[in-house]
């Protein structure tokens, strides 16, 4: 599972583009996400966590997160099923894998599982994400979470925004296919390139929240965001 995320900031999938660029098997644009701004996420991973910390990030896709660890003083481990995404990342050990069957026989003191991935609609997904986490944390150490925060839910719709970086993100056809889901496609325009991805997000509230995290043996030690965006777990 490659993770990255779109503007509302839920699990993407399903990816087409103008001009030649690498698709990865689960439908991810290699080219796109090499454009996406790291924005705010290494600041709040590592004002969360020891400093350098060791890190085994999930998902990395092509490192937009990975480097600025880095730069923070945190060894990473990178993984990702797509080599080509793999390809783009620098300064870090990187791992070809599938999330869900990742056994590295290694501990860390920080695992990483960004973008949104715990909103998978897929309850069994979600429990080999999360086991995947707590099989190699060391005792002492936590898994990093980034949830779509729950207010969104209610609020999305559609909505257009530029980055800095001049990337344009439009967010529409926005659905609520059944309780607590939101399906939607978001468009990504970069200069003369454009890539359209679906997606579908399940909201996961407080209560479920734990109950998941209680399943793979971890405990819900704090949200370090005040949207709830961001939040740490600890062995349980």
């Amino acid at each position: 599972m490659t993770g990255q995320s779109d503007p509302g900031g839920a699990q993407i999938r399903g990816s087409s583009g103008t001009g030649p660029g690498v698709i990865t098997p689960d439908g991810c644009a290699v080219d796109l996400y090499a454009l996406l701004p790291a924005g705010d996420d290494p600041g709040i991973i590592h004002a969360a966590v020891p400093g350098g910390a060791s890190i085994l990030e999930l998902g990395s896709g092509t490192g937009r997160v990975t480097s600025a660890l880095i730069a923070l003083g945190h060894p990473v481990v990178a993984v990702d099923e797509s080599a080509e995404m793999l390809a783009r990342v620098r300064g870090a050990e990187t791992v070809l894998a599938a999330i869900e069957d990742l056994s590295l026989g290694r501990l860390f003191d920080v695992a990483l599982l960004a973008s949104h991935l715990i909103n998978v609609p897929d309850d069994a997904t979600r429990r080999a994400l999360l086991g995947t986490c707590a099989r190699h944390i060391a005792p002492h150490g936590c898994v990093i979470i980034q949830q779509h925060p729950p207010a969104w839910f209610d609020s999305a719709g559609p909505s257009e925004r530029t980055s800095p970086e001049g990337i344009t993100f439009r967010l529409r056809d926005v659905t609520r296919p059944g309780p607590g889901l939101v399906a939607a496609t978001v468009v990504y325009e970069a200069g003369s390139r454009s890539w359209t991805q679906s997606f579908t997000t399940r909201r996961l509230s407080d209560e479920f929240l734990r109950a998941c995290l209680q399943d793979a043996g971890l405990a819900l030690d704090a949200y370090v965001t005040g949207d709830h965006a961001w939040l740490r777990a600890v062995p349980g």
